[in-house]
Formats: structure tokens, sequence, C-alpha cells
């Protein structure tokens, strides 16, 4: 059986047993789960004291996991089993150590998968070492200010034919953030000084994003009501055809928009709309991070649908 092995860490400035007293209580989970955001009207039923719970959803499937030894404020352990979209089995824990005042919380899974999914190995392994990056995201805001700034809305729209022009990049996940800040103030110049006014907010096509890899390539640009044919070097023009899409509608920091991505990606595969192949997902930035709180910033992730 192909084995799995996970593990992610997370500094929260909250003592151990703060921590280990939100995490062993599933019916806190609901605030930070990198799964229930992606479901919140998921059916839900916890053990009284908080030790164990099941879930049964569309878009997350079912199973149930439970608490089956424990060390005050050091480490929790869990059996998990899956039901639905496949039978598995996984053991899970999380660890608590202090480190000067703040907790440094790990989270490891080992199970494996069918034989027959061999070949999902290595993107099984980064899916859910994303989601667990995501939930140790969550679960630092929460435990540290009582609230996850991270809110999801879902719905379709219909997209009219758009020319972008942009910077196409091709980076490291890691460095998503700071190589976009750096294109969009290269293009902002390059603007400017062009006269070409933006016909709308600013957007990002994501035309590829590998977590296997850790590798991403995205244009970031305007629409614009025709592109220039005359650009500087590295300018480039696009055209994103009319078209009906999935939204997820993301309001919070830009650190946590990783949960309408992958909230989004998981109802494609449930079937709950048909995404189509043939035009890349794209994001909508709307209004500016610079003025802006970042509780407060709205991105709409757009998934074009068959």
């Amino acid at each position: 059986m192909p084995a799995i092995s996970v593990s992610k860490s997370i500094a929260i400035d909250a003592p151990p047993e703060r921590v280990f007293e939100v995490v062993r209580d599933f019916r806190q989970w609901k605030k930070w789960s990198p799964w229930l955001i992606a479901e919140p009207d998921c059916s839900l039923e916890f053990a009284e004291d908080g030790s164990a719970y099941s879930w049964d959803g569309r878009v997350i499937g079912s199973g149930g996991i439970a608490v089956v030894s424990e060390k005050e404020s050091s480490r929790i352990e869990y059996d998990l089993r899956f039901y639905k979209p496949w039978k598995s089995q996984a053991d899970v824990a999380f660890s608590f150590q202090d480190e000067g005042g703040k907790t440094l919380v790990s989270w490891t899974m080992e199970s494996s998968l069918p034989f027959f999914m061999f070949f999902m190995k290595d993107m099984m392994t980064a899916m859910i070492g994303c989601d667990y990056e995501r939930g140790l995201l969550m679960l630092k805001d929460y435990v540290e200010t009582g609230s996850v700034p991270s809110k999801l809305e879902f719905g379709e729209q219909s997209c009219e034919e758009m020319q972008v022009v942009g910077i196409r990049t091709e980076c490291a996940l890691s460095d998503v953030g700071e190589k976009m800040g750096e294109d969009m103030t290269r293009l902002g110049a390059w603007m400017a000084e062009a006269d070409c006014e933006p016909a709308g907010n600013p957007l990002s096509i994501y035309h590829n994003w590998d977590p296997v890899k850790e590798t991403t390539e995205y244009t970031i640009g305007f629409p614009v009501k025709t592109v220039p044919e005359n650009r500087g070097e590295g300018i480039v023009g696009t055209t994103i055809p009319p078209l009906q899409t999935y939204t997820v509608t993301h309001t919070g920091p830009y650190h946590h928009l990783s949960n309408a991505w992958s909230a989004g990606m998981m109802r494609g595969r449930s079937k709950v709309f048909k995404q189509s192949k043939a035009f890349p997902p794209f994001e909508f930035y709307q209004n500016d991070p610079e003025s802006t709180p970042p509780e407060e910033l709205v991105t709409v992730v757009n998934l074009p649908m068959k």
C-alpha cells in the first residue's frame, strides 16, 4: 500500500495548555477546520465531551475521528476513519511544545492509499500538506484573536470577453506574494508611462499550480479596452473568452486566500459544478490592499464551468 506521511508546524502566541484545550475539543474545530470551511452546512455529530466527531457531506465526504490517547498540554493522538469517497484509516497526532511563552504546534498524519491509487501518492501528500498548512494558519488566528478572518461565499456568474494586459511569471509557491507585488509595481509603472488605462479591477490568471513541485505560473494584470500593440519588454496581452464561472468570494487577508481555492477545487471534484479546463482559473481583487484593512480584502476566485 502506498504510504503517506505528512508533518506541518506553526508557532502560536499562546501557552501550550491553551492551544491544547482548543485542539482537544472537536466542537471548536468548526471555527478553524480546513475542510469544514469548504462545506459549512455539512452534517456533524460530536461526542458530549468533544473527544470525537463524525461528518457526512457532499463536498468533504464522510468519516469520523476520535482521541485515542493524550498527554495534557503535550500531545494528542487520534484514529481517523474515512468512509467516502473511499474507505481508509490514518493515525493523526498533534504535539505542543513550549517555546518561551509561545507554542510550536505540529500536526502529523501517517496513512496509506488503496493500491490502485499508487500514482496519486505525491499529489495526495502535497494536497493534505496544503490542507494542514491552511488549518494551522486558521488555528493560529483563532487561538490568538478568538476568530478567523476568512469568509467564503459561493455562487456563479457570467463573464464577458475581456482583454488583459499583464506580466507572466513562473516561480516557487513560497515566492508568490513577493513576486506578484514586484510584477504589479512594474506593470503599474509601464501602464502610467504608456497611458494605458485599466478597464476594471486587477486580476491574476493561474496557468499552472503544482503543489508537488511547489511551483506556479500566473499572469497578473488589468482588463483594458484594447491591448496595445507596442508593449514593454515582458508585458503580455491575453484574452479571457466569454465564460460561465463558479465563484468563491473570499473576504479576509491574502494569507487565507488558499481557503477559497481549496474549497472551489473540492466542490469541483465532488461535482457541485462541472469544471472546464478550456481556460485557466482566475481571481479578481476587489479592493486596494494598501488602503483596505486585511480582514476586509475581497477576492473573487473564478473557476470556468462547462
